[in-house]
């Protein structure tokens, strides 16, 4: 009868000692998770990095030292709703999440990529949209399907997934830091550059801005869709949660499409475009 209650006894402490354990692995997630949120709500503000330069997606007008653009207002207004302040940090792209990783800021604007989701946090994207080329205008006929990058040199920040599209099918790739749209441009109307691969509706508002250069979107080839999300730490699931929440109230009231349209001549880059688009195998 003894050895029957001790053994009784045991069990009830093994199972309440797996019941606290629990608890205790469940806490530390929860803290682990709402951490960043925690932090930022302290803090009073959401530290961003943005590129500056990128119309009009994140940008100075001319003869302004306001920035603005889709990406920039789209994350004022996120900062909005939750009411906390925003500060913008200028950072090239290739030091983005590098930026983000080291706690420099609390979040970045990037397209979903697979090797970047095994290190950072994605929100619900709030941009749809897919590549494109700028070739110049008499040269069109030269690229009759992606394989005539071969042996191109193509503009392109370093670590973008258009850098890695254009050395994929075997480009060239002439790197550039931190510099506005029209550097890249003028490199392909002056033969410096033979194309750019970027995205579809950044591209086409920056040939609008540049009329008198000899360069064009490729009318046929649309490639590997994108879409623009905000960036944060692997565990901010909390933060996640709540940017999530902010950006589908965005969506219902049509915040977004406005938004959109102010920035991209109309269209409404919240959905995703009807188009026919050509996937690329091997491109994480």
């Amino acid at each position: 009868m003894r050895l029957k209650r001790f053994t009784l006894f045991f069990v009830l402490l093994l199972v309440l000692g797996a019941c606290g354990e629990t608890s205790s692995q469940n806490q530390n997630s929860d803290e682990k998770g709402s951490g960043k949120w925690a932090e930022i709500k302290e803090n009073g503000e959401l530290v961003v990095g943005t590129p500056g330069t990128l119309y009009p997606a994140s940008y100075y007008p001319e003869g302004s030292d306001e920035l603005t653009g889709y990406d920039v207002e789209v994350i004022k207004e996120i900062a909005k709703r939750l009411d906390i302040d925003v500060k913008f940090e200028i950072l090239g792209f290739d030091a983005m999440l590098a930026s983000l990783k080291s706690g420099r800021i609390d979040v970045a604007q990037a397209g979903l990529r697979e090797a970047s989701k095994k290190k950072f946090a994605f929100s619900d994207p709030y941009k749809y949209s897919y590549s494109t080329m700028i070739v110049r205008k008499d040269e069109v006929a030269d690229f009759k399907t992606l394989a005539d990058l071969d042996g191109k040199k193509a503009g392109g920040a370093a670590t973008t997934v258009y850098s890695d599209i254009a050395r994929k099918f075997g480009a060239e790739v002439k790197t550039y830091g931190n510099v506005t749209n029209d550097v890249y441009l003028k490199d392909v109307d002056n033969g410096r550059t033979d194309v750019i691969i970027n995205d579809y509706y950044l591209q086409s508002l920056a040939l609008e801005a540049f009329p008198d250069l000899d360069i064009t979107i490729h009318p046929d080839l649309k490639f590997y869709p994108t879409t623009q999300n905000v960036v944060m730490d692997k565990d901010a699931d909390l933060l996640k949660e709540k940017i999530n929440e902010v950006l589908a109230g965005m969506r219902e009231d049509g915040t977004l499409t406005e938004l959109s349209g102010k920035f991209f001549g109309g269209k409404d880059v919240s959905k995703k475009p009807d188009e026919d688009i050509i996937e690329i195998e091997g491109i994480e």
